[in-house]
């Protein structure tokens, strides 16, 4: 029998793009019974690529803290914000998965997307041209972002999580599904 894993009211999960940390917000919300907070669709709030300021994105951020002070699992990498979610996590969840693994799902889920058409956030669409022919290619971001992005967040981890908090480093897919099946939610 596998031990339980305890998990606070305010869960965040992290890891570079591609790492399946939507999807794993999705399904740890669902068993806490905790509300998802995308923030990639906070970031890309407008049509046409056309994200929201500094100011705006820290602003909106604070405010869905404040509008969800009772919980959350809150996905996404953005540094700028790291500083006002890392102290009330209880719990942070940190898919640092191989390199191969992660650019695989990243490649497929975007050539998929691009080639369907499929609608994201608030409108925004990734493209055919946008993923082959583009600087703003997410194949290309997966390249040149893992390294930083790892590095980064265990700078985060270090400078803002609070003493208490508990950390999930996830290094394999098995050990993302076994926490999954683990999770239960404890009081914090």
């Amino acid at each position: 029998m596998e031990r339980p894993a305890g998990f606070g009211r305010r869960v965040v999960v992290y890891g570079p793009a591609g790492s399946g940390k939507s999807s794993l917000a999705r399904m740890l919300g669902e068993r806490l019974g905790l509300p998802v907070v995308e923030l990639d669709a906070v970031y890309h709030a407008r049509p046409g690529w056309q994200d929201l300021s500094r100011e705006e994105f820290r602003a909106a951020v604070e405010g869905l803290l404040a509008t969800h002070a009772d919980g959350w699992v809150m996905d996404g990498n953005y540094a700028l914000v790291r500083d006002l979610i890392l102290p009330k996590a209880a719990t942070v969840v940190w898919l640092d998965l191989p390199f191969w693994v992660v650019y695989w799902r990243l490649a497929r889920r975007t050539i998929l997307r691009s080639v369907r058409g499929a609608p994201l956030w608030n409108g925004n669409r990734e493209t055919v041209r946008q993923t082959f022919f583009s600087r703003d290619s997410m194949l290309l971001w997966g390249l040149t972002a893992f390294w930083r992005t790892r590095r980064s967040i265990g700078e985060s981890l270090a400078a803002f999580a609070q003493p208490g908090t508990r950390v999930f480093r996830l290094r394999t897919p098995g050990q993302v599904a076994s926490l999954v099946r683990r999770a239960r939610r404890v009081d914090g």
